[in-house]
C-alpha cells in the first residue's frame, strides 16, 4: 500500500469520525474509572452488538437497534442506583449470549457480528460522522455540568441527597451519555477498540498525572496520538483498523509508562 492513500478523499469522513470518537471516549472513560465502572464500555458495547444483530432479524437498521439496546441497558443500570462493575458484567454476559444467538439465526447476523467485533471505520458514512458530531456537541454542552456533580458526589457521597437532589438522575444522565457514545463507537470501530479507548488512556493517565485536569489532558493526548498512528499504519499495511488501534494503544502505553512520572 502507498502512504499517499492516507490522504485519499475516500478516507476523510472515516478519519473525522474516528478522531471525534478518540477525543470523546477517553474523557468519558475518565469519569467511568472515577466511578469504578471501567467495565461499562465492554458491557454496553456487547449489548450494542447484540442490538445490531437483533435489529437485522427484525428488519430494522442496525445502528437504530444498537443505539436502542445501549440506551435501554443504560436506563436499567441508571435506575438500579448501583455503582461498580457488577451490573455491567451482567450486561456483558447477556449481550454476548444474545449476539451469538442472533448471529446463528441470521445470514447477515454473522457478518455483522464480525464487523462489530473487528471494527469497520473505513466503511463509515456521513450518518456515522453526524452521530459523532452530535455526541461531541452533547459532551461539550453537558460535560461541565456532569463533571462538577460527578466529582462532588465522588468526594462527598451524601451531598446530593442531603440537598434534596435525587442521585439516580445524575447517574442516569451520565449512563445514557456513555451508552450513546459506546453505541456510536461500536458501530464504527468495533467492540474491543471502543472498550480500549474508554479504559486504557485513563488507566495510563491516572498513573502519570498530578491533578484531575492533567489526567483528562493526558488521556485525550494518549488516545489521539494512538489513533493517528493506527490510522496511518492500518491503511499503509492494509490491516483492519480495530486490532491495529488496540495494539497501538497498549504497546505505546506499556512502553512509555515506566519512563513517565507524575507532573
Amino acid at each position: 500500500m502507498s502512504f499517499a492513500l492516507v490522504f485519499d478523499p475516500l478516507f476523510r469522513v472515516p478519519f473525522a469520525n474516528g478522531l471525534l470518537l478518540a477525543l470523546v471516549l477517553p474523557l468519558l472513560g475518565s469519569y467511568v474509572r472515577l466511578r469504578n465502572e471501567w467495565l461499562a464500555a465492554l458491557g454496553l458495547a456487547q449489548v450494542t452488538a447484540a442490538g445490531g444483530v437483533v435489529a437485522i432479524l427484525l428488519g430494522i437498521h442496525p445502528l437504530a437497534g444498537a443505539i436502542g439496546a445501549a440506551v435501554l441497558a443504560a436506563g436499567v443500570k441508571g435506575r438500579t442506583e448501583r455503582s461498580g462493575n457488577d451490573v455491567y458484567a451482567v450486561l456483558l454476559f447477556f449481550g454476548w449470549s444474545a449476539a451469538l444467538l442472533g448471529a446463528a439465526n441470521s445470514v447477515r447476523g454473522e457478518e455483522l457480528s464480525h464487523a462489530l467485533l473487528e471494527g469497520q471505520l473505513y466503511f463509515t458514512t456521513w450518518a456515522n460522522l453526524g452521530g459523532a458530531v452530535v455526541l461531541f456537541a452533547l459532551v461539550a454542552a453537558a460535560g461541565p455540568w456532569l463533571s462538577r456533580r460527578l466529582l462532588l458526589e465522588h468526594f462527598f457521597p451524601e451531598h446530593l441527597s442531603a440537598n434534596g437532589q435525587a442521585p439516580w438522575r445524575l447517574h442516569l444522565a451520565f449512563d445514557l451519555l456513555v451508552a450513546l457514545s459506546v453505541a456510536l463507537a461500536t458501530e464504527s470501530i468495533g467492540v474491543m477498540a471502543t472498550f480500549c479507548l474508554v479504559f486504557f488512556p485513563p488507566w495510563v493517565a491516572f498513573r502519570i498525572a498530578a491533578s484531575w485536569k492533567r489526567a483528562l489532558v493526558h488521556a485525550v493526548g494518549i488516545s489521539v496520538t494512538a489513533y493517528l498512528a493506527a490510522f496511518v499504519v492500518a491503511i499503509v499495511l492494509n490491516q483492519p483498523f480495530g486490532p491495529v488501534l488496540v495494539g497501538t494503544l497498549v504497546l505505546g502505553g506499556v512502553v512509555r509508562l515506566p519512563f513517565l512520572r507524575p507532573r
